[in-house]
């Protein structure tokens, strides 16, 4: 989640062969835990000594390709189950395999980006892997040209695989001869993905400076992040300043990376693989009708005026005059107390237990097995992620905790990704982690059980109005700013066809934003570079609608929960355990949801005007 830092990173996707990615389903009753947690995570569950032992963990993933290769030869579609099942079986342990090693190399590279050795590393398992998969990608192909009747025979019986199988099917109008897809997948590695890597080290190596109390000082991005919302004005435009000089000092280099990942996103989709627009792609891998895309963003671009507003009212509470862009996130005055890691992990805890024992013990998990990395260090990549690597292991959270309040929000988002894995782990590796839009679900719904236990503690004005506060800057963040990314990736997508510059892309970024926002809150000229420091519209087109998607289902959701009380639980957690074993509107029609109606999105903007109105009656 985008809290009010501006930044987080995306969960690492695996290469390829590994497909997705999670965890065990088995709750864990702990026995009394020793004080305090490690706030540094334990690789060593991933793979033994699998630097040293490379050569030996990949020879084993090869020689389990050199046995699925081998059954090349029976493949018709008039094979029988008893060889295609076991086809599947191998097939998941390939994954299993190369997705543990291939989650080493991240994790690791995650700690220290300019830690060489590490960088070293990544580049070489996503080489060999690549390799590998590119042995397996006649079976997709073959898959593919199956007529529907044998293909409806072979899937039976085949339970949770059965939907990745249906998945494979779905791409079918979009996928190339086999000698193309090994060639796409070979320069992927040396194109798309090593430009992307590239990115990545430039803006993590950025350091920033800033005069506090009267001392420079030089931090990383994190740390700079939160001055962002400090209680003095004059630190927070400071900050911003800081953020964007950096940035568009290095906006020629920046910018032609942009252009060159948007280049090769158009080349191989809409001219390859015969897409009929950018966003199309990312929808399909979502499982997302368009128009149900369509209506999401067209809704939330509606509702704009809400938080128009909001900026409005808290520029009345928190005493800011005239409001601009700069103090969106300024603190409410109860906000400027600074949290210890421990008490952290209690409080969020604690909120999970008070909705659900068993999502408690869950994410109490990944604490006690040292999954969790959590103290911001120079070099380790900016926001927060959780990797969920196969079923049947802990996932790994990346935290970058400073001690703000939003720090322990942002745990609680991340442990809810964890959970949502731990419980859909009787599914495949291929079907347990849920499809983009759905994955949001468990960890915005961990930080609503967060909010509402804190709400129900307090008992003072001024902190419940601080509490709300936080929330609607939340939900602005995560709703409405990241459908304005996708709304901007979408123009700039078409920019880029038509030979748009970098000055032109940030032109129309900062026009955006301006409208977002209205004539009554000023946006300052340096806010047309903040494109370039959003690692998603980089690392993933279009990714960022699946926050506005999650957000928005969260909040129909949790009034669901408001109305009935202890008897949505199970039916909550039935929802997590489905994992990405179903199409997402399958899963969503289950609880009365769809996904193509203005009409539910609008129900999710209804509640947040409730919120606002409820803000503005404490003035």
């Amino acid at each position: 989640m985008m809290h009010g830092g501006e930044t987080k990173k995306m969960r690492p996707m695996p290469v390829k062969i590994s497909r997705n990615t999670s965890i065990s389903h088995n709750t864990f009753s702990p026995k009394q835990q020793i004080r305090p947690y490690s706030e540094r995570w334990d690789l060593s569950h991933l793979a033994e000594n699998p630097v040293q032992r490379f050569e030996t963990l990949l020879g084993g993933i090869e020689s389990k390709v050199a046995i699925f290769e081998s059954a090349r030869a029976q493949l018709s579609p008039n094979m029988p189950i008893s060889i295609f099942h076991p086809l599947l079986t191998l097939s998941e342990d390939i994954a299993a395999a190369s997705s543990r090693i291939s989650a080493y190399a991240y994790l690791w590279f995650s700690e220290n980006t300019k830690h060489l050795a590490a960088r070293s590393f990544k580049t070489k398992v996503e080489e060999r892997l690549t390799a590998l998969q590119n042995r397996l990608v006649f079976f997709d192909l073959w898959w593919q040209s199956v007529d529907e009747d044998n293909a409806r025979r072979l899937m039976a019986g085949t339970g949770t695989l059965q939907y990745h199988l249906e998945s494979i099917r779905r791409f079918k109008p979009h996928t190339l001869s086999e000698p193309e897809e090994k060639i796409i997948n070979i320069k992927n590695i040396t194109g798309h993905s090593a430009v992307h890597s590239l990115y990545d080290v430039v803006t993590n190596g950025f350091s920033f400076t800033l005069t506090v109390k009267g001392k420079r000082k030089t931090m990383t991005r994190e740390g700079l992040t939160s001055y962002l919302r400090h209680a003095q004005g004059r630190l927070r435009e400071a900050a911003y300043r800081e953020l964007y000089r950096v940035y568009a000092d290095q906006h020629d280099l920046l910018g032609e990376i942009y252009k060159i990942l948007v280049n090769d996103w158009k080349a191989e989709n809409l001219q390859l693989r015969r897409f009929a627009s950018p966003i199309a792609t990312r929808n399909l891998g979502n499982d997302i009708p368009d128009e149900a895309v369509a209506s999401l963003l067209k809704v939330c671009q509606k509702n704009a005026g809400i938080f128009q507003d909001y900026f409005h009212i808290k520029a009345r509470l928190c005493k800011i005059k005239p409001m601009s862009r700069y103090h969106i996130y300024a603190p409410h005055r109860t906000e400027q107390k600074s949290y210890r890691y421990q008490d952290a992990i209690r409080m969020v805890l604690d909120a999970y237990r008070g909705f659900s024992p068993q999502l408690a013990e869950l994410a109490e998990r990944v604490l006690h097995e040292r999954h969790i990395d959590a103290r911001t260090r120079p070099g380790k990549i900016g926001g927060a992620y959780c990797y969920s690597v196969v079923p049947g292991m802990t996932p790994y959270v990346l935290l970058n905790f400073t001690g703000e309040v939003r720090d322990i929000a942002t745990m609680a988002h991340e442990l809810g990704h964890a959970v949502h894995g731990m419980l859909a782990s009787h599914h495949s590796i291929f079907t347990f982690h849920s499809t983009l839009p759905l994955a949001e679900t468990a960890s915005v719904f961990g930080e609503r059980i967060l909010s509402d236990a804190l709400m129900n503690q307090e008992r003072d004005k001024k902190v419940r109005q601080g509490l709300l506060l936080n929330q609607l800057d939340d939900i602005y963040a995560t709703v409405l700013r990241q459908a304005y990314f996708v709304h901007f990736e979408n123009q700039a997508h078409e920019m880029i066809a038509q030979g748009a510059t970098v000055k032109d892309l940030a032109r129309t970024y900062l026009a955006e934003v301006r409208q977002q926002f209205g004539k009554g809150i000023k946006v300052p000229n340096e806010f047309q570079w903040e494109w370039l420091t959003i690692p998603h519209i980089f690392a993933s087109p279009f990714y960022c609608y699946a926050y506005s998607f999650g957000n928005l289902l969260v909040l129909a959701l949790y009034r669901m929960y408001q109305k009935e009380g202890a008897a949505f639980v199970p039916k909550y957690l039935d929802l997590l355990s489905t994992g990405g074993s179903e199409a997402p509107q399958a899963i969503l029609a289950k609880i009365g949801v769809d996904m193509a109606s203005e009409d539910f999105w609008q129900s999710g903007f209804d509640t947040i005007r409730e919120m606002v109105d409820q803000l503005e009656q404490t003035l």
